[in-house]
């Protein structure tokens, strides 16, 4: 089983992520959830979002506490929220920024090894095709990329499902566009 802990803040989608992911994951042949958690259900406020994915069904039902992957949507969560806690030992922290990996791993107090912490500029992306500071399905494409746990294809048809034919096409060209920029393809950024 691989577990996916988002960390976002209200407004941002962190719900809608973990829904879209888990569809993603089910469409490629995989038992999954997906789930949130809330504090205060303010626009702003921090939430996490939570997806499972496994070839096996899945019993259990608690928060994730020790993931295999976790997913930042805004970097200032780090000031206040320890958005590494419990991340396995070869897991992934994948953080939306263009700041450089001193200055994040200050941020992180050195919990983790740099080696487990990828950055990725998903704003700088999401405005340029978006034209808005959403990056949820940014985010998703890379997550595609970067973890290789589930296809870009599923993710894109679970954009076009959610978000219907005109939005959808713009945010699963965010979703490729990032997917081809962890890949390589930087042209254009």
């Amino acid at each position: 089983m691989k577990e996916i802990r988002i960390h976002g803040r209200g407004g941002q989608g962190s719900v809608t992520m973990a829904s879209i992911l888990a569809l993603s994951f089910f469409d490629d042949g995989n038992y999954c959830q997906a789930f949130p958690s809330f504090g205060s259900e303010r626009t702003g406020a921090p939430v996490q979002a939570f997806a499972r994915v496994s070839d096996k069904p899945i019993r259990t039902r608690h928060q994730i506490y020790n993931p295999d992957y976790v997913i930042v949507q805004d970097i200032t969560l780090l000031k206040s929220v320890q958005v590494a806690y419990g991340l396995k030992d070869d897991g992934k922290l994948i953080i939306n920024t263009e700041s450089d990996i001193k200055n994040i791993m200050n941020k992180l107090n050195n919990v983790i090894n740099e080696s487990n912490v990828v950055l990725f500029p998903a704003l700088k992306i999401s405005m340029k095709i978006l034209g808005k500071p959403i990056v949820n399905t940014t985010l998703l494409g890379a997550f595609s990329a970067i973890s290789g746990e589930v296809s870009i294809n599923s993710i894109k048809k679970e954009i076009e499902n959610r978000f219907g034919s005109k939005v959808g096409k713009l945010n699963i060209d965010a979703a490729q566009a990032a997917y081809d920029y962890v890949k390589g393809d930087t042209s254009g950024f």
